[in-house]
């Protein structure tokens, strides 16, 4: 089988003699593999390339065998060259806005890029260091043998792991894995098991949400890590629930907060809107950039965190809640920038909408799904928005995820 261009989701497609269409992963455009079928639906079956027979140039050694076909999740693009997974994902962006975007969007996209598409971004260090020990953050389970690992690819069944090489040297050095692993006494089969490296302090072990230690240590147990964030407004420190979100990636954190305050332009006397705001990420930047900023998470957690984090800036309204069309109204009146972080699903037509009728002069929408940002910036695009920048980062070397940061003004 040749498989062709590459698809949102991490494999590629080819067609059958009958036409019907074939999602293979762990291969590469223009390659000739050998498959095994995975999955049969009526409209399309899913497969593995288990045997190669005219490779890609872009083909390497797979940096992370262990998430090979019949593997786990979680390193898909491990057998592609770096500069290659980003071509990859540039042209899953651009036939994703296309396709779900519509013409008009991609159009929009081509003018602001002088027809180039959008390149998708190495973050500082990725390429010297081969797109290894990125990760701060992994999540584990426990097998029933007592073993850390994670799940075979759209499986339940966990897979003991010997390796994990996308994750911080820190983690590593912890020795969750493998066989012996003095871990193996602090926990169960079937647990969940969250390693967190912060960039201030010791890393932290977390078993089904609790801290954990293999030393008994006096005093509470520690429930958040503390991060520190160089940026072009100072550093910025921040206080995080060690199991709520943080962007995993060691440089990602710093991409995304100057990403995001060159697509907000000067804030200096503005009034901002921040929609799903977390911990505050974007939060305590725009603030120290001078905007009077109002946010809303729906994650009260997250919230408590914001709070400590934006104790010093009283010119931030911090609220805990739904983001909802409603919830946008309400607070939104006489927003000048607009910035939202939505979750994986996007943030959908109906709050899009509400967030085009506050009027304000840009909106910066950061996306880490290419389906759900084409669908947000349709939606845009038919009250009166288009995109007048977008930047496109890797922040998931050896997988088909990266984060788009687009901003939008005003049609016309």
């Amino acid at each position: 089988m040749t498989v062709g261009a590459p698809a949102h989701g991490g494999h590629c497609v080819a067609r059958l003699d009958d036409g019907r269409v074939v999602f293979v992963r762990h291969t590469l455009p223009g390659e000739t593999v050998r498959v095994r079928i995975t999955e049969q639906r009526s409209k399309y079956w899913r497969a593995d390339a288990v045997e190669v027979l005219e490779p890609s140039p872009d083909r390497v050694p797979s940096v992370w065998p262990e998430a090979g076909p019949g593997g786990v999740g979680g390193g898909e693009l491990a057998h592609v060259a770096l500069p290659a997974q980003r071509r990859w994902k540039a042209t899953v962006l651009a036939d994703t806005l296309r396709r779900i975007g519509g013409e008009q969007v991609a159009q929009d996209v081509a003018a602001v890029t002088g027809g180039a598409g959008v390149e998708v971004e190495a973050l500082p260090g990725d390429d010297e260091a081969g797109g290894l020990g990125t990760r701060t953050r992994v999540d584990l389970t426990v097998d029933g043998e007592g073993r850390a690992g994670m799940h075979r690819f759209r499986s339940h069944e966990v897979l003991a792991l010997r390796e994990m090489p996308l994750a911080h040297p820190a983690l590593l050095e912890l020795g969750l894995l493998g066989e012996g692993s003095p871990w193996r006494r602090v926990w169960r089969p079937g647990a969940r098991v969250e390693a967190v490296a912060p960039s201030v302090g010791e890393p932290m072990v977390l078993v089904d949400g609790e801290a954990v230690a293999l030393r008994r240590r006096s005093g509470p147990p520690r429930r958040a890590v503390r991060e520190r964030v160089e940026s072009s407004v100072g550093e910025l420190t921040y206080r995080v629930s060690a199991a709520g979100f943080w962007q995993v990636h060691r440089e990602a954190p710093r991409t995304l907060v100057e990403a995001v305050l060159a697509a907000a332009g000067p804030l200096a006397g503005t009034r901002v809107l921040e929609l799903y705001s977390g911990a505050g990420l974007l939060t305590l930047p725009l603030a120290r950039a001078g905007g009077a900023v109002v946010t809303l998470e729906g994650a009260e957690g997250a919230v408590r965190d914001a709070r400590r984090n934006l104790h010093e800036h009283p010119q931030v309204e911090l609220h805990a809640g739904r983001v909802d069309a409603v919830a946008v109204r309400q607070l939104g009146g006489g927003a000048d920038v607009v910035v939202l972080d939505p979750p994986r699903v996007g943030a959908g037509a109906e709050v899009m909408s509400a967030v085009a009728d506050l009027g304000p002069e840009t909106i910066v929408h950061v996306a880490c799904d290419p389906a759900a940002l084409a669908r947000d910036l349709r939606a845009a695009r038919e009250k009166g928005y288009v995109v007048r920048a977008v930047h496109a980062y890797d922040l998931f070397p050896h997988t088909h995820h990266f984060e788009v940061v687009a901003a939008l003004g005003r049609e016309g």
